[in-house]
């Protein structure tokens, strides 16, 4: 019997990874490849759709790319030059085959497969209208939605429809989608959400990050623009900008967590801009007297490096992560339950014995790895455990792409600094500021008129309007829980 790890959730999820190749012999096999360097953007599910220039050929299952496309004889049946890939990360609702992308319908101009990162905050209310139009949904996802729309859009061409369909949707959205002999790229008007365009050859590859270029060995173009739709055909590629401008809002918690380190995220590395924070954390916060940084791997290690740079104290890798670790362990007792975060890290007690530490991570959600980490460090013998977050408190809930807990369950949004340090049993806690956090991204500070990026998880300003939380139903509860990024 397998059962969700109880301490694997206590982090925010980006739910969604995606990537698309046009123009590859090996299409299929380097969408895979893709995939696989975005799986720490979806770990439920994955699937890949490729076009043979007649025929589309689908794989779509539950679990991790390596187990569902190692295997050659399922490459080998997704023929083509052309293929689209997703993988993704469920929330609460259901996580079946069904909602496993990108999604696949034959409309009147042919196939059509779709992938999406991000979350529509008017699914809800679209969802009502179409279905009161006749139209019967196969899935719970919200990216069906544009899927209907574009089947009952006025227009002909798969592009004209798209437009039609995307102008009626709210919240946010990277997505890459086929047709026949074509693939489509497109980043919602406020730039929530990371689209890139890579080059391998001649073939024009989309991405969600340029961690999935390098392992193909692909060429970073550029990042697709806000708003910017891209057409890519056997012609090249066309640039569209068929949606009203917005003020760039682009998601700072992928600087913070969700992308890889290796990959550049709107022109900026994303692990310079970890280092960054941590100097700005070590700078900010008071420092006590102390022996030791020590990160909580594997995310808290750049913002680490920057604090122990700055603050002069050592970095060590005081915790040691299992990467042999999955999602899920067997025979889930109350017993192996208490052993709690210890199935993916362990403290390096010879190092930590006696000595005042400093832990490093990149933020507290619910507080329950950070209690059992901070009970870790102290049952390692030591004398101090100071806490440093390179995020500032996560007061505020997510409504567009992320699997955040409803606000009543994050920490901060319930207790005070100082409360939060005395519940997780820290000798001190310290979050980076707002300010401080853009200070790190390369600006002068947070400018309260109009904020560089989305922080509406820190600040409860949410930048894009959230129909389906203003205007609850009966019918939307349920549905607004099961949505997927």
């Amino acid at each position: 019997m397998l059962s969700t790890n109880p301490f694997d959730d206590d982090k925010l999820h980006e739910e969604c990874g995606v990537f698309g190749i046009f123009g590859h012999a090996h299409a299929a096999a380097l969408a895979a490849l893709g995939l696989h360097a975005l799986q720490h953007r979806g770990q439920e599910a994955s699937g890949i759709v490729a076009f043979d220039g007649s025929h589309f050929h689908a794989h779509h299952a539950m679990g991790l790319v390596g187990d569902n496309f190692s295997d050659e004889a399922v490459i080998r049946r997704l023929q083509g030059s052309l293929a689209v890939g997703h993988n993704r990360y469920a929330t609460t609702g259901d996580t079946v085959l069904r909602n496993v992308q990108p999604l696949f319908a034959d409309f009147e101009f042919g196939g059509f497969a779709l992938a999406h990162n991000g979350n529509l905050t008017n699914a809800m209310m679209l969802r009502q209208q179409l279905n009161r139009r006749g139209c019967l949904f196969q899935t719970t996802t919200d990216t069906e939605v544009i899927v209907h729309l574009m089947a009952t859009a006025r227009s002909g061409s798969v592009v004209d429809r798209m437009v039609e369909s995307l102008r009626q949707v709210e919240g946010t959205y990277s997505l890459v989608a086929a047709a026949k002999n074509v693939m489509i790229g497109v980043r919602d008007p406020w730039g929530v959400r990371p689209l890139v365009l890579g080059r391998v050859g001649d073939s024009l590859v989309l991405a969600s990050e340029t961690c999935a270029l390098d392992i193909i060995g692909a060429d970073f173009v550029r990042d697709i623009d806000p708003g910017e739709m891209v057409v890519i055909t056997a012609d090249g590629l066309l640039s569209l900008r068929p949606f009203n401008a917005q003020p760039h809002r682009f998601c700072i918690f992928e600087h913070i967590y969700f992308a890889r380190p290796d990959s550049l995220v709107e022109g900026t590395s994303v692990y310079e801009a970890r280092r960054r924070i941590g100097v700005e954390l070590a700078r900010e916060s008071h420092h006590p007297e102390t022996d030791l940084v020590i990160p909580v791997p594997d995310s808290g290690v750049p913002a680490a490096i920057g604090y122990a740079e700055e603050s002069g104290v050592p970095f060590e890798l005081g915790i040691i992560r299992n990467h042999y670790v999955g999602r899920t362990f067997i025979e889930p007792t109350d017993q192996i339950r208490n052993l709690g975060v210890k199935l993916k890290h362990n403290a390096n007690g010879h190092l930590i014995q006696g000595k005042r530490i400093v832990l490093v991570d990149d933020s507290i959600v619910r507080g329950t790895t950070s209690l059992k980490i901070v009970e870790m460090m102290r049952r390692a013998g030591a004398r101090e455990v100071h806490m440093r977050i390179s995020s500032p408190p996560t007061t505020h809930s997510c409504f567009y792409g992320v699997d955040t807990p409803r606000k009543e369950k994050l920490l901060a949004h319930r207790m005070s600094v100082a409360e939060m340090a005395a519940y997780i049993g820290a000798d001190s806690l310290a979050f980076v500021s707002l300010d401080g956090l853009y200070r790190a991204m390369g600006l002068p500070g947070r400018d309260p008129a109009n904020p560089a990026y989305c922080d509406a998880c820190f600040t409860g300003e949410y930048p894009i309007t959230l129909t389906d939380r203003d205007t609850p139903t009966d019918a939307n509860v349920t549905y607004l829980s099961e949505a997927h990024g």
